[in-house]
């Protein structure tokens, strides 16, 4: 029988995709440990795999959303649990919530039944074919739920009214050129002196690296600016290639890329003055985000 197959490193899953068939349906699992609806779903994925044989053309893959960042960057995973089928390098559909019918389904629909039978036996639902609300998703890192049915809101993600807004004038709704877009995002890195580009907000981050990043700067007591990247799509993907750098958070001092959350930790390792112009007042001790009207002037 098949199984569900936990792909533990960037370099395994990119070895597994390559070797298989073109004709093989790639169901590829995205989760996270701490997220309770994982837990149900890793349930279904590994009862629905087992009622298909080893020989079927199938392959059902885990991944670790947190620990594999720049491959859940590429399938724009921003809630778990997250399933993608893929087959021959293109995917077929997504499925976002622990809605084991819709999971099913979509599984059936691409891949064919397994044994109904033994299906049934092993507790799971039938394939639904109707629309019905998505199980709640959890947003990496938060254990925050929204009911969407796998429709990612940016606008969810947008600063609260207590969080301080990083260069306001430098976000723009309207489209752009390429051209126009790469000055933007040169002036938007040196719109603080220190610049954290993350996922959600340093109160609400979204993603377990951005979180760690805003409390290690915290904790130095670093004064910097932020930007929300999943409230603007169009930094999000811009600053990839602007900065020739594939994933967030990413940190920027004075208009230089420094890296993300490894290299930030090595460079605190390396010099005990790393960002050391940058911290506030030791008498104060404490650091974060500029105030909302200093931000894109002050460090």
């Amino acid at each position: 029988m098949a199984s569900l197959r936990e792909i533990p490193t960037e370099a395994d899953f990119a070895s597994t995709i390559t070797s298989l068939p073109p004709a093989t349906v790639a169901v590829i699992y995205f989760h996270a440990p701490w997220a309770a609806p994982c837990k149900q779903m890793s349930t279904v994925l590994s009862t629905l795999a087992s009622t298909y044989p080893s020989s079927a053309p199938l392959a059902f893959l885990s991944l670790n959303a947190e620990e594999l960042p720049e491959i859940s960057e590429q399938y724009d995973v921003t809630a778990v649990p997250y399933i993608v089928l893929q087959k021959d390098g293109s995917v077929l559909e997504t499925v976002s919530g622990s809605d084991a019918a819709k999971v099913r389904a979509a599984v059936e629909k691409y891949a064919g039944a397994g044994s109904a039978g033994e299906a049934s036996n092993l507790g799971l639902p039938p394939a639904q074919s109707v629309t019905k609300p998505a199980a709640p998703t959890t947003h990496l890192e938060t254990g925050a739920t929204n009911g969407t049915n796998g429709t990612k809101n940016l606008a969810s993600y947008a600063p609260s009214n207590n969080d301080p807004k990083t260069a306001p004038e430098y976000s723009s709704g309207a489209k752009e050129t390429k051209e126009e877009l790469f000055a933007r995002l040169a002036e938007l890195v040196k719109a603080a002196p220190v610049m954290l580009f993350m996922k959600g907000t340093p109160s609400a981050p979204q993603c377990g690296f951005s979180r760690q990043t805003s409390s290690l700067l915290r904790e130095k007591g670093v004064r910097y600016g932020f930007f929300n990247i999943l409230a603007d799509d169009d930094v999000r993907q811009g600053l990839k290639e602007y900065a020739d750098w594939p994933t967030f958070p990413q940190l920027w001092v004075g208009g230089e890329l420094v890296g993300g959350l490894d290299i930030v930790k090595e460079e605190f390792e390396n010099d005990p003055d790393f960002l050391a112009e940058y911290t506030v007042s030791k008498q104060r001790n404490t650091g974060g985000p500029a105030a909302p009207q200093a931000q894109a002037q002050t460090a």
